[in-house]
């Protein structure tokens, strides 16, 4: 079997490490940390913390408690990954692992993949195989350099595995598992009361609403690229009620480059925790986002949604799950997708899901057990 030897032997209770930094990872991951039980042990990058959403986040997912936090947020890129990676492997020679789970394209992912690598523990990467051939985004490299790493490259869909082998990765370190964000979902969506409930409190239980996000650096770090999606917004706003749950940091850029204002009519909200994001998300009459997995929450919703980036990791949604911003004006492309939004639901609700439920979180955690058994 491939993959770093083991120089040491971890107690089987809290063997497995899983390492997540941003609120994504915390969903995805929360499936195969209820499969590892007991034998997971969660370390936190605090590559994004914010007391009051993570509070919400560790509340409304089962088993997820942060046993070590180091501290990384708030630095550039490379400080971020250097730092993280540097305090994970103290941490591994305190505390050995019989493996190290990390899930997407993060820093956190990154820096868990190199630490793990270095101290000779098997590396474990959820959501292998996802390519959006965008080097422009950071998350594309991290991608590319995890799997490379990785001992185990679990595949949600063939497509991602079939990427894998073209790129020289070797058979025996891919395995198909399914897609963790669906069985996520089965966790944690509230029922239809549940729903109602968390619309009316937000005040969008009784009229038609867009959800909107914003985030990613290529969006929010550009002052041109923000203001234009701020006007683009605030037109929407003029013809439907628009949500934007604020990340903290967007909200740092909007007063950094004085676009606050700009949002006109846009009703800004705090960040919110999972159940009331898809809360949100589900009864949105249209989606908004530069994020990776809302698309994927979206697609599972049968959510319209709009991209707003020119490229995406997950081809398979581009067959009428999302659109894609491309160089389309952002103005024109969020009002045309609004007008098309009522017959775009329509086409999604009588459609194949792209992700068909399971238990992904049990596959990967008998791939871990049959690979790298207890001593």
């Amino acid at each position: 079997m491939s993959g770093p030897a083991r120089t040491n032997r971890p107690d089987p209770a809290g063997d497995v490490l899983v390492v997540l930094g941003t609120r994504p990872e915390a969903i995805k991951l929360a499936p195969v940390v209820r499969a590892l039980g007991p034998r997971a042990r969660l370390v936190h990058t605090g590559q994004h913390f914010d007391q009051h959403l993570w509070g919400a986040i560790l509340d409304e997912l089962p088993g997820m408690r942060i046993q070590h936090h180091i501290s990384v947020g708030g630095r550039s890129r490379g400080e971020q990954i250097g730092s993280a990676t540097e305090q994970l492997s103290r941490y591994l020679a305190e505390h050995p692992a019989r493996a190290l789970v990390v899930q997407g394209d993060t820093n956190s992912t990154l820096a868990g993949a190199l630490a793990a690598n270095c101290a000779a523990v098997p590396v474990v990467h959820v959501e292998a195989g996802l390519r959006s051939d965008d080097r422009s985004m950071p998350e594309e490299t991290n991608r590319v350099l995890v799997d490379a790493a990785a001992d185990l490259c679990c595949a949600p869909v063939q497509a991602n595995a079939q990427r894998l082998r073209s790129e020289g990765i070797p058979e025996d370190r891919i395995a198909v598992t399914g897609n963790t964000l669906a069985e996520a979902l089965e966790l944690l969506l509230p029922g239809a009361d549940g729903r109602h409930d968390r619309l009316r409190q937000v005040g969008v239980a009784d009229d038609p609403f867009v959800l909107c996000t914003l985030h990613r650096a290529g969006t929010v770090d550009d002052p041109r690229a923000l203001a234009a999606m701020t006007d683009a917004l605030a037109r929407l706003a003029k013809q439907v009620t628009v949500l934007l749950p604020l990340h903290p940091r967007t909200r740092a850029k909007l007063t950094q480059f004085g676009l606050t204002d700009t949002l006109g009519e846009v009703r800004v909200v705090a960040p919110v925790g999972p159940r009331d994001f898809l809360s949100l998300e589900a009864a949105a009459a249209l989606i908004v986002s530069d994020s990776g997995g809302v698309q994927e929450e979206a697609a599972l919703l049968r959510r319209p949604l709009l991209v707003l980036r020119d490229s995406t990791e997950r081809p398979e949604l581009l067959d009428g799950w999302c659109r894609l911003l491309g160089s389309s004006d952002p103005a024109s492309a969020v009002l045309r997708a609004w007008q098309d939004a009522p017959q775009w639901a329509q086409d999604l609700a009588g459609r194949q899901l792209p992700y068909p439920p399971g238990s992904a979180g049990q596959r990967i955690v008998a791939q871990i057990e049959r690979r790298w058994p207890v001593a």
